[in-house]
């Protein structure tokens, strides 16, 4: 039986009277920090504090993810599409729900198959897409199949989580592969990802994923405006 699932995008807030703005202007220059910094994580995992660097490189990824920047409202769209599939799958596999955001970092800015030959909604490599699961072959390729691709995501998942112990080692190595990041980790003796020395894809993913999450929860704030909601269908 098809389930549906009605996904509501954030919407802007109604305007306010001047007097009513000057109040709200006054009271957000107030709470602000404490509210962008709880939520300034990825699955529950937050950002070190008093980092500058750290900090500073929040900031600007944050600030290459705005409308004025990206000026597209697409994202917002495949989410709708795409979330309602995803979201559930990864609840049965007790993965937390800030690893929907993975798609659209991996493959909603921009689709197609990668220069090394990663490809689908999770830009799987034609290998590891077969060690998961997936039929890759000349007339089939189910990295492109949202569902499946999905669990063969969660169970790759899961297995780094068995690895690295830590949701946000675990997405910097799903970028990245997780021989590498344990090379790095001996190499560095260190398991912090924010405090570690990656390439420039990986070092910056995360931090790519949790610009992703806040534009996707508060749209308004970095000059978006979500669509209006859509029903999207999750057959089983």
């Amino acid at each position: 039986m098809a389930k549906v699932f009605a996904y509501h995008m954030p919407q802007a807030a109604k305007s306010l009277s001047k007097e009513e703005t000057t109040t709200k202007n006054t009271t957000l220059k107030k709470e602000e920090p404490e509210s962008e910094k709880a939520s300034l994580n990825f699955a529950d995992e937050a950002l070190p504090e008093g980092d500058p660097r750290v900090e500073k490189k929040m900031k600007s990824t944050l600030a290459t993810f705005s409308y004025a920047n990206l000026q597209t409202n697409r994202l917002h769209r495949k989410a709708v599409e795409w979330f309602p599939i995803i979201e559930p799958i990864l609840e049965d596999f007790g993965i937390p729900n800030d690893f929907k955001y993975v798609p659209l970092v991996e493959s909603g800015l921009q689709e197609g198959v990668s220069p090394k030959g990663a490809a689908g909604f999770w830009q799987f490599m034609p290998g590891t897409a077969r060690t998961y699961g997936l039929k890759v072959n000349s007339n089939v390729d189910e990295r492109k199949n949202l569902r499946k691709s999905t669990i063969a995501a969660c169970k790759y998942i899961k297995e780094l989580y068995g690895v690295f112990g830590n949701w946000t080692m675990v997405a910097a190595a799903y970028n990245v592969g997780d021989n590498h990041m344990r090379k790095q980790m001996n190499k560095q003796n260190q398991d912090n990802y924010f405090k570690m020395k990656l390439n420039r894809e990986t070092a910056g993913y995360v931090y790519k994923l949790i610009s992703m999450k806040e534009i996707m929860e508060d749209p308004a704030r970095y000059g978006y405006r979500a669509p209006r909601a859509l029903l999207a269908m999750n057959a089983e």
